[in-house]
């Protein structure tokens, strides 16, 4: 059960990690969070070339995204991802919206939000949202967030970062964002690729304070 009473947005942008995209959708979903998705044409692009989904972002296949399971994952992964009733969790919980519509509900400050996150955020959004260049839905949606003082979190996918990547990266920290780069730890006893994926989607739901199991916390691991 979610503990939020306001939905979440999610930006998916054209960063390598489209699986971190995927799996916070299904985590979200799953734990009743509403969630307003959007996804760049580069986000799209990515998603196609590492999962396989091609999105019409006109009229995008949610529903193979949401129950979109790599090759790679486990066979326990897989059998607890095709329990669920996907059909049923995008009804409820999941509303999608143009990149180029800036007149759905997120575009504007007074529709109330408990949160966004931008997963994966590629560079040029990271700018875009530096600079206050709201040049689509994404990078508005954003800058909303800030100037509300909302939680904003960015999960950028990106090795090595130049000195105009760190410092665009520290000037929306000190605006209020939460940079959260997409670095699974090795310390929860990772047994697959999946856990590597889950633990950084653990870490963003944390920022959200949206309960979760996804890995076992240190404490947890030590003891």
């Amino acid at each position: 059960m979610s503990q939020l009473s306001l939905p979440v947005v999610v930006g998916v942008t054209g960063a390598s990690g489209a699986m971190y995209a995927v799996r916070l959708l299904q985590a979200l979903c799953q734990a009743e969070v509403d969630v307003h998705l959007t996804v760049s044409p580069s986000g799209a692009a990515v998603i196609r070339q590492e999962t396989g989904v091609a999105l019409n972002l006109r009229e995008p296949d949610l529903l193979r995204l949401l129950g979109y399971v790599p090759a790679w994952s486990t066979a326990r992964r897989r059998q607890l991802i095709d329990r669920v009733d996907w059909e049923s969790q995008l009804k409820r919980h999941l509303q999608y919206h143009h990149y180029e519509d800036y007149f759905t509900p997120i575009a504007s400050g007074s529709f109330r939000t408990a949160a966004m996150v931008v997963c994966p955020c590629s560079g040029s959004t990271l700018s875009g949202i530096a600079r206050a260049a709201s040049n689509n839905l994404i990078t508005r949606a954003a800058e909303v967030h800030l100037k509300e003082h909302r939680k904003l979190v960015l999960v950028p996918r990106e090795t090595p970062l130049s000195v105009l990547q760190l410092e665009n990266m520290h000037r929306v920290a000190a605006a209020g964002a939460t940079m959260l780069p997409a670095m699974p730890g090795w310390y929860h006893g990772v047994e697959s690729l999946d856990c590597l994926v889950d633990f950084v989607v653990g870490r963003i739901l944390d920022q959200l304070q949206v309960d979760n199991r996804m890995i076992d916390r240190w404490k947890e691991t030590t003891t």
